[in-house]
Parts: C-alpha cells; sequence; structure tokens
C-alpha cells in the first residue's frame, strides 16, 4: 500500500504506469522460473518495454490472452464488396463542421472489398472550401458483444483513423451515471504517426462521466499504446470484447489490456462508429493543401454476441 501510494502520489504515475509495474514483477519472475531460453529471451523483452511504460510512458506489445470466440455468433458483418456504402446498414455521421474542417459523405466510398475514408483539403466541398474527412456508425446499435475491424490507418500526419463506441450523453453524469448508462469506448485510435517513438502504435481508452460520484465533466483510463504490425501499410485487426464484468481490449487476437473502470459496465445500446478524425485548425496550418491525401482502409467490421 506505501509503494503504491509512492508511486501515485510522488511519481504521479498514471494507471496505465501502474499496469506496468504489476506486468514488470510477473515478468521478472518469469525470468527466474522458465526452462525456456525463448521464453527468457521474451521476458526480458517484456521487462525493458515495462521500464520504458513506467519511465516514458512509451508502447508496449500485446502480450495476454488469445481470443476465443467460444459461444458467440457473428451477428453483423460488412466486408465492403459492393462499389457503394450500404445504407440500409450504415449511415454518415455527424456531417457538417468538425473541429478545423468538416465531416462530409463524399470523403466516404467503396471500392475493391474496402470502404475508404478520406482527409484532403477541397475548395468546392459540400460544405464550403476547407479540410474535408469521413465518418460512418451503424443503423443499429448494440450493447455487448464482441466488436472488431481489420483496416490499415492513415499514413499521414495530424489526421487519424479510429473504431469507437459511444452512448448517447456519456460526457454527462447525470446520464452516464459512471459508464453504467453510457459511455465511449476507444477499441483503437491511432494517433502515433508522428511519434520518433512508439510509431505503429495505436492507443485504446474508455470515457464517460460521474465515475465514484464525481458530478463535474467526465472521467477517463487511457489504457496505453500498444503495437500493432506495420499498421500503416498492412492489415491489423482491433477488437473489443465488452461482456457484463468487464471491457477486454485486442490487437491481432491477442489482448492488449482488460478494464471494469467506471461504476460498471455500459448497460445501454451504442453507436458503433468508424471515422478519420480531423485535427484542430491550427494542426491544419502547415499541411500542403494541394498535395495532401490520406486514407483510412477498412475490409471489415464484424459484431459477434452470444
Amino acid at each position: 500500500m506505501m509503494l503504491n501510494t509512492f508511486l501515485v502520489e510522488v511519481l504521479k504515475l498514471a494507471p496505465r504506469q501502474m499496469w506496468g509495474v504489476e506486468q514488470l514483477g510477473v515478468h521478472l519472475g518469469n525470468i527466474f522460473t522458465s526452462f525456456s531460453l525463448k521464453q527468457i529471451l521474451a521476458s526480458m523483452l517484456a521487462v525493458l518495454e515495462m521500464f520504458g511504460l513506467i519511465i516514458f510512458d512509451t508502447p508496449t506489445t500485446p502480450r495476454g490472452e488469445a481470443l476465443d470466440l467460444t459461444g458467440y455468433s457473428l451477428v453483423f458483418e460488412d466486408e465492403f464488396e459492393g462499389t457503394q456504402l450500404n445504407t440500409d446498414l450504415w449511415e454518415y455521421r455527424g456531417s457538417g463542421p468538425r473541429r478545423g474542417g468538416f465531416n462530409a459523405p463524399s470523403q466516404v466510398k467503396v471500392e475493391n472489398g474496402n470502404m475508404i475514408l478520406t482527409g484532403e483539403y477541397l475548395e468546392n466541398g459540400m460544405y464550403g472550401e476547407g479540410w474535408y474527412t469521413g465518418m460512418v456508425k451503424l443503423k443499429e446499435r448494440y450493447c455487448k458483444g464482441y466488436f472488431e475491424i481489420r483496416c490499415i490507418v492513415n499514413s499521414d500526419p495530424r489526421f487519424w483513423s479510429a473504431f469507437w463506441l459511444q452512448a448517447d450523453h456519456p460526457y454527462e453524469a447525470e446520464y452516464s451515471q459512471g459508464g453504467v448508462g453510457g459511455c465511449e469506448i476507444d477499441i483503437f485510435e491511432s494517433m502515433s504517426f508522428d511519434s520518433t517513438i512508439g510509431k505503429n502504435s495505436v492507443t485504446q481508452t474508455v470515457h464517460c462521466a460521474g465515475v465514484d460520484g464525481v458530478q463535474e465533466g467526465f472521467q477517463s483510463n487511457n489504457l496505453g499504446d500498444f503495437y500493432g504490425n506495420n499498421i500503416y501499410s498492412e492489415y491489423n485487426t482491433y477488437g473489443l470484447e465488452w461482456t457484463d464484468d468487464e471491457y477486454i481490449f485486442y490487437i491481432n487476437g491477442v489482448e492488449t489490456r482488460r478494464t471494469s473502470f467506471g461504476n460498471g459496465v455500459s448497460e445501454v445500446l451504442e453507436d458503433v462508429i468508424v471515422s478519420l478524425e480531423i485535427p484542430v485548425g491550427e494542426e491544419l496550418e502547415n499541411l500542403e493543401k494541394d498535395n495532401f491525401k490520406t486514407e483510412y482502409i477498412v475490409d471489415y467490421v464484424r459484431i459477434y454476441q452470444k
């Protein structure tokens, strides 16, 4: 208890770094109890990554349990095999002004078995001249299950790719009630392209309001940054298992973190959202308008439920 107090109050370690301290102990133990050279080397690499997380808040490699969908059935799948977005399943979300630009249907297309969301500068866009990007959500809402996307994230600065769930009013304590009445679950956000350390990693986060009775603002649990495989040029999968008790996050079928952050998991229907996020205006000022185009390429979206 005294050590935890020192780590949190004196060293100001975030919850994800405290998790790193726990994992450090696990992997150090594995080094001294394993009889396999391969396992010892893997544990030594994990120890180095955990030191990096604790000291510099750097990303780590997924090392948890393998995804097991026993007992689940596929209830939704779109592999984007057509020539246009299936608007029986999807709708364009948040069309109009957003941060330093606009969301618009023109920035979402389907071709070659992919849905492609594009960020670029348009002189004659739907809402006038400016920076444009795309966002869609499923028309049907879901509560619990396993949610997965297979995609190549955009490989240019400032803009970032995301796959996330959102309830109504998740940032207001009156409705969210610490997450039980709804939250935002960022299954992944790709914010590392500009990083000198930690490139090829994604962020996973839970946001809600009213945790432990706090009524002002909303609370977030950033679970950390985790490496994928050449995420800007190769397909990776990002998943979330939302159970009765916790949220379990995955990359390429390997668990990254699990959490029961808040007053309990969401018990309400939530939107399933795919978006290429646009930054605030000042972050767009140095981009070359005539030569800039960034794409978020989605191979499929799948949802399983018990």
